[in-house]
């Protein structure tokens, strides 16, 4: 063996057989490595990065493309410790004083690596090298300004927002789909203004150039049109010997055409992915890159399959297999472990909602005494607000937890503005919750809100003055309704079930004018109104879920945290790359899994079945799914009985049900006999008697 062939062997030995072909692959054609979850993928990437530069790859010539900063840095910090104990390992061994390879220079993500190339080719594109990047929040400003010079924010139908406009602008761009395709598909709501979409788009670009800026959807987009130019594509292409892409299944269309014009022969190109875990749909990713992959390259791709999962035990394993086996269209993987485990993960059908919290928390709870901490335990859900009733639930038994893929429930800011109506009606001089209540209305600003307030202020602080303040024109319309709702709400006879009824019903129109995705936030509120029936008082709802002082989440630290154990809560989507102990998954039915807003057309229930499989894969020992049997009917009757059995999840087929344990839950009978006990007085009546005589 020579002394190269020896020393790259050296690290070689922790990887199993599939891991080393991987690594070692030469590069004739393009690599597929198709990475099933768990299976080290990061380090096999990392592996293959320091098996290229011990064979003396040139750093400078490798091209290391990734879906966030610090997945660079972290794959790049492990090629590093790979070499360097290889080089070691292989010096002792052969007395060698050749020192290790340099490590590479051009890794990061794609929208970090298109900003240093374009600045090299910035004049031949037409650039100014000087350039400056706009963050969302700029590009949102400026794309508003233009709406506003454009005269489309004083439309007498309801224009898009600024927010809005900006997420149709970058999936159009990155989906590269003609601009009514893509409000067909995504934004329904707004194909009547195609063409007034399309002046505002024109007229954003044209100021982004005016000014010699770039957005992060024009860095890919310049890079795109670089490598359309063939002279220019060449020069690029032969910057770099070696291309290696991790989370190839979350690729766009424009992604995926700038690697194809990096190397469109194939050669020393390397993907990474898994297309059973391609859930990023909604940011214009593509699982087509990855299922079409082999086949854009006059040489067919190498495919390796990473079956061997390091993170679960068999049993989840196989449940997650019988789940992604029925996707029509995949590459054909069978996950296993070497961790067998005699139980099989858990499938629980329990009364309702309020019965899934009680569910959860009680095996929550139960792992932790027998070893589990919190923070290695995870509750999962399809949408934010799913997790409404259980993080109440969790502060109410002072359990801690943090939440990921959106605020925390109360700390949304259409939960906020219905508790600063309750609060002010609660407390007139709250002046902070006034402020965010006025500025609610259309027309009402910061001086306007303060006006009113003053007029209040005159009138000893009685919210009934709010009849005889004087609104800008633009809240007119709303200003009745608003004095007639703190009317009811300011009055000692309105009962307090069915405030939060009667202030969400002034809120709805004001919540689609304020903020995208209306229903959903509903959802929250609604919520909030069913919660709210558990409190005998305004006061004390206000009081018990109140928001954490400002200073709390401050930029100095606080008093130290003396319990730093807390429950994971997560949705999908932001838990891909994670792992737990234990994962519960929430409201496992039709409707939720998959969601009723993606059932349109077979590829988004696939994703959604996707989704499932991922969230599944993220249990290391125990898994339970949720399926609550009943849930309440929405736009019915105040506390209407109304409900439906809802079905479970179409993705658990009665086959895949065989690889769970099945159990039901309904509600505690010693709880109800317990609150039975507590209600119960001394006094009696007969009212057999009285009922006799009523004849």
């Amino acid at each position: 063996m020579s002394q190269v062939e020896d020393r790259v062997a050296s690290h070689l030995s922790s990887l199993n057989s599939a891991q080393r072909e991987a690594v070692t692959f030469a590069d004739e054609a393009p690599l597929l490595v198709i990475a099933g979850a768990g299976s080290g993928k990061t380090n096999t990437l990392a592996h293959r990065v320091a098996h290229l530069l011990l064979g003396r790859a040139d750093p400078e010539r490798i091209l290391l493309l990734t879906f966030s900063r610090r997945a660079a840095i972290e794959m790049t910090r492990r090629a590093e410790r790979i070499i360097r104990m290889a080089t070691q390992s292989n010096a002792r061994r052969l007395g060698s004083t050749r020192s290790a390879p340099g490590i590479i220079r051009w890794s990061g993500t794609f929208h970090a690596v298109a900003n240093r190339l374009l600045r090299l080719h910035a004049h031949s594109i037409g650039l100014d090298p000087s350039f400056t990047v706009l963050d969302r929040s700029d590009s949102a400003d400026l794309l508003n300004l233009v709406r506003n010079e454009l005269g489309l924010a004083k439309k007498a139908r309801r224009f898009p927002k600024k927010s809005t406009c900006l997420a149709i602008y970058s999936r159009a761009v990155n989906e590269q789909k003609p601009l009514e395709l893509c409000l067909e598909q995504a934004f329904p709501w707004c194909r009547d203004w195609a063409e007034q979409l399309r002046n505002l788009f024109r007229g954003y670009v044209e100021a982004k150039q005016a000014r010699r800026v770039v957005d992060y959807d024009d860095l890919l987009l310049y890079w795109y049109h670089l490598m359309q130019e063939p002279a220019l594509a060449r020069r690029v292409g032969k910057r770099f010997d070696h291309v290696l892409v991790d989370e190839y299944q979350d690729t766009n269309a424009l992604q995926a055409a700038i690697l194809l014009a990096l190397k469109p022969a194939g050669v020393g190109l390397t993907v990474v992915g898994d297309d059973a875990q391609a859930i990023y749909g909604f940011r214009a990713a593509t699982v087509r890159n990855i299922l079409d992959f082999p086949d854009q390259f006059p040489v067919a791709a190498k495919i390796v399959t990473l079956a061997e999962n390091y993170r679960s035990t068999q049993p989840i394993l196989d449940a997650a297999n019988a789940v992604i086996e029925q996707c029509p269209e995949r590459y054909v993987k069978k996950l296993f472990s070497r961790r067998a485990a005699r139980s099989k993960p858990i499938l629980a059908t329990v009364e309702d909602e309020i019965c899934q919290v009680d569910y959860v928390i009680e095996h929550i709870l139960a792992n932790r005494e027998e070893g589990t901490d919190l923070r290695h335990q995870a509750v999962l859900f399809r949408t934010a607000h799913h997790s409404d009733a259980l993080e109440v639930e969790l502060g109410r038994r002072n359990i801690p937890f943090v939440k990921y893929g959106g605020l925390k429930f109360l700390e949304a800011a259409h939960v906020k503005d219905v508790l600063c109506v309750l609060r002010w009606a609660e407390n007139p001089s709250d002046v902070i919750a006034a402020f965010r209540v006025l500025q609610l209305l259309p027309g009402i600003g910061p001086a306007a809100a303060k006006r009113i307030i003053e007029h209040i202020h005159s009138h000893e602080g009685n919210l009934k003055a709010l009849n005889t303040a004087s609104p800008p024109a633009a809240a007119r319309h709303h200003w009745p309704l608003t004095c007639e709702l703190f009317s009811h709400l300011c009055n000692p006879a309105t009962e307090w079930r069915g405030q939060v009824h009667m202030v969400k019903t002034w809120y709805e129109p004001l919540l689609e004018q304020a903020h995208d995705n209306a229903q959903v936030r509903l959802g929250d509120i609604e919520q909030l109104d069913q919660i709210s029936a558990e409190y005998p008082s305004r006061e004390r709802f206000l009081t018990e879920l109140t928001l954490d002082p400002p200073e709390s989440s401050g930029d100095l630290a606080g008093p130290p945290l003396l319990d730093e154990d807390y429950l994971i809560l997560s949705t999908i989507h932001s838990a891909k790359g994670q792992e737990w102990d234990a994962v519960f998954i929430l409201n496992c039915t039709d409707g939720c899994i998959p969601s009723d807003m993606a059932t349109g057309d077979r590829e988004q229930i696939e994703e959604e079945r996707r989704l499932l499989y991922v969230a599944m894969t993220r249990a290391k020992n125990q898994l339970h799914l949720m399926h609550p049997l009943r849930m309440f009917v929405r736009e019915q009757r105040r506390h209407g009985d109304r409900h439906v059995y809802t079905p479970i999840s179409r993705f658990l087929s009665e086959g895949t049900q065989k690889r769970f344990h099945r159990v039901s839950r309904g509600r505690s009978v010693a709880a109800l006999e317990e609150l039975a006990a507590s209600e119960r007085i001394d006094a009696r009546v007969d009212v057999a008697a009285k009922l006799r005589g009523m004849w």
